[in-house]
């Protein structure tokens, strides 16, 4: 009796999944569950709602998505001792009330129809520092790649020779970072994702000899129009624009005996900074010594683990090939009595939800594998 119940059960799935809705049929059921709000609707609908490549939409509204998370996540929770139920997990989404997984969570779980990530973004990198057409293009192809299953990419530039450096090939002398700045903004612009475009983080080291043509790449309109760009910047900088002291670019920029040296003047590095952030909003800065000091992964580094970079909108620094979910819970449905002189937070439920919102996110690196 039980195996029937399961398969009967099983069967409404596969019969609900099949059914499918014209834009505006989703987009009149979304209006409703959204209270109207034409906005939340449409970006749902586009972005969210499960669709295949022939623009067939399975889902009506944010309602049908939770029910299907809640499917997959109790699937892997069936695995583990004192699994969270289907109805348990429905009732942490539904509405959006308390725990609500980000992005490429909520379109790739249980997607049978498209090939997409469940990691929200990814850092790449070389293992070495190889700076030959070769790396550089693997790095490109493996943008593409993530980036066409809905990853956000972050990778850094630090290891690229500076401008002016020789090569072993007919050009003689390498072009510099900001030429492949320009490559890998192309190629985000390139990848389209389900009506939104790629998103990419580029980073350099404030000890390279091309930061300051790093900083003023953006300054060109419509060049790098593709990327986010901030500098990692180390203590060491800083000291010297504190204290008006020359600070040294080399490349390689971690070498003990570098090929390649320039002294530059820190504060007017630093004050170029500012006012490109202040008039274009970039670059960001990191400061990358107070990252690598308080990363759990370097504490590893014996073993060969190394933060080289963030994700596109800084949230995470990150190892090569790491990638990073997102998971949002939605603070104000922990205020008991809201908007009276009675309310406060329900610190007993925030943390029970807490523990739960972590099993999750196991759950979906299960589900990602």
């Amino acid at each position: 009796m039980h195996t029937d119940t399961i398969v009967s059960k099983e069967s409404q799935v596969e019969e609900r999944q099949e059914k499918t809705y014209t834009f505006d049929e989703a987009c009149k059921k979304s209006l409703e569950y959204f209270k109207g709000d034409e906005l939340a609707a449409k970006v749902w609908v586009n972005k969210y709602a499960i669709k295949d490549s022939f623009g067939n939409i399975y889902e009506q509204s944010p309602d049908d998505m939770h029910w299907r998370m809640a499917r997959e996540i109790a699937r892997i929770e069936r695995k583990y001792p004192n699994p969270m139920s289907e109805q348990e997990l429905y009732d942490l989404f539904k509405d959006f009330r308390y725990i609500i997984p980000q992005g490429s969570p909520m379109t790739g779980i249980g997607n049978r129809f498209q090939i997409a990530s469940l990691s929200n973004c990814f850092v790449i990198g070389n293992d070495t520092h190889a700076d030959s057409y070769g790396g550089i293009m693997k790095i490109d192809q493996e943008q593409a790649q993530l980036m066409k299953r809905r990853g956000g990419v972050g990778h850094d530039l630090s290891h690229i020779r500076p401008k002016g450096s020789p090569v072993l090939n007919s050009a003689l002398t390498s072009t510099g970072v900001t030429t492949f700045m320009e490559r890998y903004s192309n190629t985000t612009l390139e990848v389209a994702q389900d009506g939104r475009r790629g998103a990419l983080m580029l980073s350099i080291s404030s000890k390279h000899p091309d930061v300051e043509s790093f900083i003023d790449a953006k300054m060109n309109r419509g060049k790098v129009t593709g990327a986010n760009v901030s500098v990692k910047i180390d203590d060491e900088f800083m000291n010297a624009v504190v204290n008006h002291l020359p600070y040294r670019t080399q490349y390689p920029i971690d070498a003990a005996e570098p090929v390649f040296t320039k002294e530059i003047d820190a504060q007017s590095l630093w004050n170029k900074i500012i006012h490109n952030a202040w008039q274009s909003a970039e670059p960001g800065i990191l400061f990358w010594d107070t990252i690598i000091r308080e990363s759990l992964p370097d504490c590893y580094a014996s073993f060969g683990y190394r933060t080289i970079s963030t994700n596109p909108c800084g949230e995470i620094p990150l190892c090569p090939y790491d990638s990073c979910r997102l998971l949002a819970i939605n603070l104000f449905s922990y205020v008991d009595q809201p908007f009276t002189p009675e309310a406060k937070f329900n610190f007993d439920k925030f943390k029970k939800h807490v523990a739960k919102s972590q099993r999750i996110m196991d759950d979906i690196i299960d589900l990602e594998l």
